[in-house]
């Protein structure tokens, strides 16, 4: 959910605004002065985890697991079930991939005996479906200052109870809630991907990413059931689009940005995105630093550009630019939030690399995506992919609309793999994680796919819904641990 707050008392909203521009005005000059660390390929990874007791109910003990874990790279989420690895950053070449695999199975591991100790189990998946109305309701956010703030300003903001409503393709089955805070965003549990670029760079890299945000849901859906529903394939979009709307009806009507969002434009430089986040989105946190960040710049240094980075840490964007400084150099990052968490190391991993071999690629081509394409298609795209996973037709430039399988099998994974290539990835490693993709093409099964598969065999054998996702994701825990790719996991 952002940087940390620790402090609760806000400030003027117009001296706040005042400082948000400042930072503008900094952050272009850097960018004139070439004032950001050297083009070096960077990457990092997040991975939320949800926890669960021995009966496969949300588990509302992270600060307990957090008591009991030697871990620093382990943190509290929104959720009081909730948790977030978060890895060092790494380098690409060579066999790191593997490497960034056996971390993640290594730290769930660790968080796992953390648990263990409370009578808890760590979970990746995209939305816990064994989740009820009553642990969505404001005393399940997480005990911290940062977390109260941002829901009482985001309460205060919309004047009115959030709305969620998200009907499954052909109105099957449909969702209708009302509730009192932000906790429905914490049911929303994400893989988060960070690439280092410069803003030379930056521009390219967005709008490839932004290009294949539809592939990527679709690919990677594990997110099929909320709150006892059978939903969207990736339920996780629409779920955390909602859930933390602050527009009544009467400003959604006036064409208003919801604040989670894909965006309406192609990029054309990384301060267009900073610049769209200030113009359309008020401070939620106006809390001002005292730095002058234009003073720091005087000085030589790298500015903390401390109002900036809270006020777009607020909006959230599935691709979103990131400032940041490390060992007083300045650096931009994307951030990629479309994926959801799970369903094993492996399956994360091959999803994380098929992000950035295919990014890679298409930034290099002559005619790149972007340049044929309308940014709405790629919004739809992205949509489509949510809504129906792997079953979805995509629109791609020069093949019109497509099967999503067929347009990753004949078309993207060859980019993907000349991608890696062209980081320097180990042809073997590159092989391992782009197979599991390709697998799931073939056969048809992400996590979304096997979990309503299981659900409904379990429901024909005469279990209700909710025993039958209780099953479900007993059988899921086991296949996790054993970090097999979800595409081999058995119907049974």
């Amino acid at each position: 959910m952002g940087r940390v707050v620790s402090r609760t008392v806000l400030s003027d909203r117009e001296r706040y605004r005042v400082k948000v521009h400042r930072c503008l005005d900094a952050l272009r000059r850097m960018v004139h002065e070439g004032r950001f660390a050297p083009d070096e390929l960077r990457t990092g990874v997040e991975l939320e985890l949800a926890l669960v007791d021995e009966a496969m109910e949300p588990a509302m003990l992270n600060h307990a697991v957090l008591d009991r874990s030697a871990s620093d790279l382990l943190t509290t989420e929104l959720g009081r079930w909730n948790l977030e690895i978060n890895l060092p950053p790494r380098t690409l070449p060579g066999a790191s991939a593997c490497e960034l695999e056996d971390d993640v199975v290594s730290h769930i591991g660790a968080a796992r005996r953390s648990a263990a100790v409370v009578g808890a189990t760590p979970v990746t998946i995209g939305i816990l479906p064994t989740l009820a109305a009553e642990h969505l309701d404001s005393d399940q956010l997480t005990d911290d200052p940062r977390y109260d703030l941002l829901n009482r300003q985001m309460v205060g903001a919309r004047g009115e109870p959030f709305h969620l409503d998200i009907a499954a393709p052909g109105d099957s089955e449909h969702l209708v809630l009302d509730v009192d805070s932000i906790a429905p965003e914490a049911a929303c549990t994400s893989l988060q991907l960070h690439l280092q670029l410069t803003p030379q760079t930056f521009p390219a890299h967005w709008n490839a990413a932004q290009a294949i945000a539809g592939v990527q849901v679709a690919l990677a859906a594990n997110s099929p059931f909320l709150l006892g529903h059978r939903l969207w394939a990736e339920t996780r979009v629409p779920l955390f689009e909602q859930a933390v709307d602050v527009r009544t009806v009467e400003l959604r009507n006036q064409g208003v940005r919801p604040r989670v969002w894909f965006g309406d434009r192609w990029a054309s430089s990384v301060t267009d995105l900073f610049e769209e986040n200030v113009r359309y989105f008020p401070g939620l946190l106006p809390l001002v630093d005292d730095e002058d960040p234009l003073a720091v710049l005087d000085d030589g240094g790298a500015p903390q550009l401390h109002e900036l980075r809270l006020h777009s840490g607020t909006v959230w964007r599935w691709n979103r630019p990131v400032y940041d400084v490390a060992d007083g150099v300045a650096h931009l990052r994307l951030e990629n939030r479309v994926l959801p968490a799970g369903p094993t190391a492996i399956d994360a991993v091959a999803n994380a690399m098929f992000f950035y071999g295919l990014v890679r690629a298409l930034v290099v081509l002559e005619h790149p995506p972007w340049a044929s394409m309308s940014f709405s298609a790629a919004h739809a795209n992205f949509t489509e992919g949510a809504r129906h996973g792997l079953d979805a037709e995509l629109f791609w430039p020069g093949l019109g609309t497509v099967p999503v399988d067929r347009l990753v099998l004949d078309k993207l994974l060859p980019l993907a793999r000349s991608g890696l290539d062209a980081w320097g990835v180990d042809a073997a490693v590159a092989q391992r994680y782009l197979a599991v993709i390709e697998a799931r093409c073939r056969t048809g099964c992400t996590g979304a796919s096997w979990q309503t598969q299981m659900v409904a065999a379990l429901e024909k054998d005469g279990c209700t819904r909710p025993e039958a996702m209780r099953r479900m994701l007993e059988r899921y825990v086991a296949h996790m641990s054993d970090n097999i790719p979800v595409h081999s996991w058995p119907v049974t």
